[in-house]
């Protein structure tokens, strides 16, 4: 198995939770814009068959030529499925309806919990000189998103800030403690990002409240609000620091990739950078 820890590795954080509308593909794709904008170069791979990810960031079906569908059930390279989006930066390994199949295909595979582990270690990775690498995991706690767990550093769970949020959590975190026992014994969790806040309101703030006397410093400081730009980006194929930079949902994105950044800081060279 490859070293999880190699110091030349970009570090690769999966973006999950099995609860459908809680923000997951959202913070991906937001998350990853951020991230290039402080200066890293940024893979998100959608490994959700709805394939919004890549829809987000203005891959139509018919340019998504080669997809996580073939990385898995073929094991075609991984940089000979690799997009370059309109963000300088910020490469997309596509998804299309193909892969809702993978689940069944897979099962007779010996190495079915390893197929993407191995794929963002096989050596012309090192080729696309990235810094990280974002997984935008299926709603559900399926062999695509135990796939990504064996494959990540870390798992960022979006979690909505709504009535019973918590309580979707506890399946979740026995997935992870199941890939930490076994296939990937270095798995920790990144951390808990609050999404849809509104601050006036009293549910939010209880959620807000019973999840950082929970789960404690797993919550990140930064909260994703409820924001009209946020919900409007996705239908113009942009992160919404594209669409509207100066928006609370921009502003939000940019301090999560903050504090991000403060636990792993990128080497690249100044003038390296992306400006």
């Amino acid at each position: 198995m490859s070293d999880l820890s190699r110091s030349t590795a970009p570090y690769i954080l999966s973006v999950a939770n099995q609860k459908g509308g809680v923000g997951k593909t959202t913070t991906a794709i937001n998350l990853a814009a951020a991230l290039v904008e402080r200066g890293a170069r940024v893979l998100l791979v959608d490994l959700d068959p709805q394939g919004n990810a890549s829809t987000g960031l203005g891959l139509p079906p018919s340019a998504r030529l080669k997809t996580t569908y073939d990385l898995l059930i073929d094991e075609i390279p991984l940089v000979d499925t690799v997009v370059q989006t309109d963000i300088d930066g910020l490469l997309i390994c596509p998804s299309t309806a193909d892969l809702s199949s993978a689940d069944i295909q897979l099962v007779a595979n010996e190495k079915r919990s390893f197929l993407l582990h191995d794929a963002l270690r096989e050596p012309r990775v090192d080729t696309l000189d990235l810094d990280f690498i974002l997984i935008d995991c299926p709603p559900s706690l399926s062999l695509l998103t135990v796939n990504a767990m064996v494959a990540s550093h870390a798992v960022l769970v979006p979690l909505q800030a709504e009535f019973f949020a918590l309580e979707g959590l506890s399946q979740l975190m026995l997935t992870i403690r199941e890939v930490r026992r076994g296939a990937n014994t270095g798995l920790r969790i990144e951390g808990v990002v609050l999404t849809m806040v509104d601050s006036r309101n009293r549910l939010s703030q209880q959620v807000e409240n019973d999840a950082r006397s929970t789960l404690g410093d797993l919550v990140f400081k930064t909260m994703i609000p409820r924001n009209v730009r946020v919900s409007e980006a996705p239908s113009y194929a942009l992160p919404v620091l594209s669409y509207d930079s100066s928006s609370k949902g921009s502003e939000a994105y940019r301090n999560l990739a903050s504090e991000v950044l403060a636990r792993h800081p990128i080497s690249r060279h100044p003038e390296e950078e992306v400006n």
